[in-house]
């Protein structure tokens, strides 16, 4: 007698799917808490340490170097590893590391270096983080919910970093910046909690791991080995390889604008701490916006035309930041923040959705350590480099130099492989090189 295997009962939608909701909520939790500290540290270094651009810069550098120094690694070894346990063991480093903050200005210690250190730990953190952040994504949501799992976890994302800069500039009124870091350092402790009660139970979500690769090689290839196919990948693959460029390009555009903001708000502009919250919330108001309707819009159009169209508003309204003063010119300057909030995570939803359906599960994490390092590693150049312009140049001019490479690097999209198709590419079954599934 023959007996069927049972069936596997299909997977719930995100609204009653338990791991997801538990990732949702404690990545909101955390993404909070971070929101405030993108206000509260560069505030407390000008505040309480009068610090210049340059070290406005260099926190900013801190914050994104390790990106470039273990990023390649980072992903060859985060693939061979599970996934919830990278993410919890970051969380409870980070909490550790932020907390050091208040505790070393209760006991008048704080430096500036002490800040910059801990904007660096904090960066390792995020790299092991991020590296593993897809494949747990990828264990809770099945592919064809993919899209509306990252277009909630961005919405999420976006709201919680509206309300972050606003608590942040309150904290940093009613208690200080320092004691305000304490609450990121919380929420790092929220999220590990919320990551240990995933159950990961699903049918056919458990996690792939690299005692084998695809050819069969064995468990022992070197970590050179491993990170060199992650290159490979993206090198091969043109999609790919445009993004990670034009990524590249545009976050060292938005970095270097984006690390003189605080001080261009307090010193040219001339807000408090409050007012400089909120006028950092509205690039995250503008992202609830994108996450909102990015998943809407590519339906509709296409993943591919929705992509080229989004860059109309993430790139040409940054050149009305800099135009940013006291009066009726702050009003413009809100205005393309807000804009570029919206073309900026509205695409991230897009792009982020593709991704993870189109790289194989094995390379998820390299994939995404190798684009990060070039998309994220000039984040730490650009904000060197704008430290050392605002000196010489002055903060204004500075960020109107960088909000155009910004532009331009979005521009760049309407000249890319995109150009002609309706939707991004999928993986073909039986997939050869990644340049056969992208049509090279």
């Amino acid at each position: 007698m023959t007996t069927r295997p049972a069936p596997v009962a299909p997977a719930p939608p995100l609204s009653r799917n338990r791991d997801f909701g538990l990732l949702w909520f404690g990545e909101g939790v955390s993404v909070l808490g971070n929101a405030t500290t993108s206000v509260l540290l560069p505030l407390l270094a000008v505040v309480g340490f009068d610090a210049g651009p340059g070290w406005m810069g260099l926190l900013t550098a801190a914050a994104w170097a390790p990106w470039l120094l273990v990023g390649l690694p980072a992903g060859a070894w985060v693939d061979r590893l599970p996934a919830r346990r990278v993410m919890v063991a970051s969380d409870v480093v980070a909490a550790l590391t932020l907390a050091s903050v208040p505790a070393a200005w209760a006991l008048d210690l704080l430096t500036l270096p002490h800040l910059a250190a801990a904007a660096f730990a904090n960066g390792v953190c995020t790299v092991f983080f991020r590296a593993a952040y897809p494949s747990l994504v990828r264990q809770v949501a099945p592919s064809h919910q993919q899209e509306s799992a990252f277009a909630r976890l961005f919405g999420t994302e976006s709201a919680m970093q509206v309300a972050g800069p606003g608590l942040g500039g309150l904290l940093a009124q009613l208690l200080s910046a320092a004691w305000g870091l304490a609450a990121d350092a919380l929420s790092f402790l929220v999220s590990a909690a919320c990551l240990l009660r995933l159950r990961l139970d699903r049918p056919g979500t458990e996690p792939v791991h690299a005692g084998r690769d695809d050819a069969g090689r064995d468990d022992a290839a070197s970590l050179w080995t491993r990170i060199r196919e992650g290159i490979d990948y993206i090198r091969h693959d043109r999609m790919l390889r445009f993004f990670t460029l034009m990524g590249g390009a545009s976050n060292f555009g938005l970095t270097g604008y984006g690390a003189l903001l605080v001080l261009f708000l307090v010193r040219d502009v001339h807000l408090d701490e409050g007012a400089v919250g909120a006028v950092m919330a509205v690039g995250a108001v503008g992202g609830v916006v994108g996450a909102a309707v990015a998943t809407h819009v590519s339906r509709r159009l296409g993943s591919a035309r929705t992509l080229l169209a989004l860059q109309l508003l993430a790139g040409p309204p940054a050149l009305l930041v800099p135009l940013g003063a006291p009066g009726p010119r702050l009003g413009a300057m809100v205005l393309g923040m807000l804009l570029v909030g919206i073309g900026v995570v509205a695409g991230n939803v897009v792009r982020g959705a593709w991704r993870n359906r189109y790289v194989p599960a094995e390379m998820v994490a390299r994939q995404v350590t190798t684009a990060q390092v070039v998309n994220l590693g000039t984040m730490p150049v650009a904000g060197l480099v704008a430290g050392w312009l605002g000196s010489a140049l002055g903060l204004r001019e500075t960020i109107a130099l960088m909000a155009g490479v910004h532009v331009l690097a979005c521009l760049s999209m309407w000249w890319s492989p995109l150009r002609g198709l309706r939707d991004m590419p999928d993986p073909s079954p039986g997939r050869g090189t990644p340049d056969e599934v992208s049509g090279r």
